[in-house]
């Protein structure tokens, strides 16, 4: 890489950062939509390869997308409503059990002492406005009806994004060959190594492990539902989000489905089939679900994930957190060839080659 190049790149890269930071109020729809392009780009070029025309592989894909969500907010948001407002009218009981029962266990246990909440006060405070909370939806629409600026910037986004989804997803093969054209001809091959290898590590867990988030999700909400959980979905949905990160869902998932289970039975032996749904779900994501949606390609680790998530959202806002990944994907795989450099250059092994030319 010669010297222009280099100040090139870096200019480059700090004008990109500039104007991403500029622009982020206004990048959201069409961060969401390059996103959703880049993870049904994959079917629809398997469509195209079966004889469909681009265009037309894309319609397919778009209305499936499209009917898909549909399907999932018409049959989701009544459920998650309810649990919602079933969830909100158990923070007294859930309140009381740690007041009363776990918190002195705790204290018995390993002789420490807590400060105590006033109970009382937070039990009046949600018996007051739980019904207000629950109905969450319509006090949201009825903010955004009294702003009209608003209004027309969330109708806009959600416009946007499947308008960009759709035109991205239909040109995404030829976007990218045009970005390698423009590549200097010296460094293209190197490049193209790096974006593939990009590429695969987003695969393994953007793609991967959304795949392992939603099958998690169905199999702890079905099996509380089966335990008998009232906030079976709630619950399920919440431990299959945090299974982002590695073990995260099933400690989120399971004191949190423990708790409610104890409030709503009062039976400790609940708490037995409820560590059986998770650990049934812990076993499938280990032996089944990760090594047949993942495999063994590269991940990102999950302290890398959250740093990235973290690092994003306090730079950039939820930009940033769109952007979060595919960067930290950019900066591992450019570590990683950093990583190769350093341990076959002398300052890693010597400064003095021997007589047959190696490096001692």
């Amino acid at each position: 890489m010669s010297e222009s190049q280099r100040w090139f790149l870096l200019i480059t890269s700090i004008v990109a950062g500039v104007l991403v930071y500029l622009l982020a109020p206004i990048l959201s729809p069409f961060l969401v939509g390059a996103l959703l392009a880049y993870l049904t780009d994959p079917v629809a070029d398997r469509l195209e390869a079966r004889g469909l025309g681009r265009t037309q592989a894309v319609v397919l894909v778009f209305v499936m997308l499209t009917l898909l969500m549909v399907i999932s907010v018409l049959l989701l948001i009544p459920q998650l409503s309810e649990q919602i407002q079933t969830m909100i009218r158990q923070v007294p009981a859930v309140l009381d059990v740690l007041h009363n029962r776990l918190l002195p266990w705790v204290e018995q246990t390993l002789g420490v002492s807590f400060s105590r909440p006033d109970i009382e006060s937070v039990r009046q405070l949600v018996r007051e406005h739980w019904q207000q909370t629950g109905n969450l939806a319509a006090q949201l629409m009825g903010g955004l009806t009294r702003s009209g600026l608003a209004v027309v910037g969330w109708v806009a986004n959600l416009v946007l994004i499947p308008v960009v989804t759709f035109y991205l997803l239909r040109d995404w093969d030829v976007m990218m060959a045009n970005i390698q054209h423009l590549l200097p001809r010296n460094l293209e091959p190197k490049v193209t190594l790096w974006a593939r290898e990009c590429d695969e590590v987003l695969g393994a867990f953007v793609k991967g492990q959304l795949m392992v988030m939603l099958a998690l999700g169905i199999i702890y909400a079905v099996g509380l539902w089966i335990v008998g959980l009232d906030l079976a979905l709630l619950l399920g949905m919440l431990a299959g989000l945090a299974s982002i990160v590695p073990y995260m869902g099933f400690i989120v998932g399971i004191v949190a489905a423990a708790l409610a289970a104890y409030v709503q039975f009062q039976d400790p032996v609940i708490l037995a089939w409820v560590a059986a749904v998770f650990g049934v779900g812990q076993a499938l994501e280990g032996m089944v679900l990760t090594p047949l949606l993942v495999g063994d390609r590269i991940g990102l680790h999950p302290v890398a994930v959250i740093f990235a998530i973290m690092a994003g959202g306090q730079l950039f806002g939820f930009v940033g957190v769109l952007l979060a990944l595919p960067v930290a994907a950019v900066i591992m795989v450019l570590l990683r060839h950093l990583h190769q450099g350093y341990k076959s250059s002398r300052l890693y092994t010597s400064d003095q080659p021997d007589q047959s030319g190696e490096v001692e």
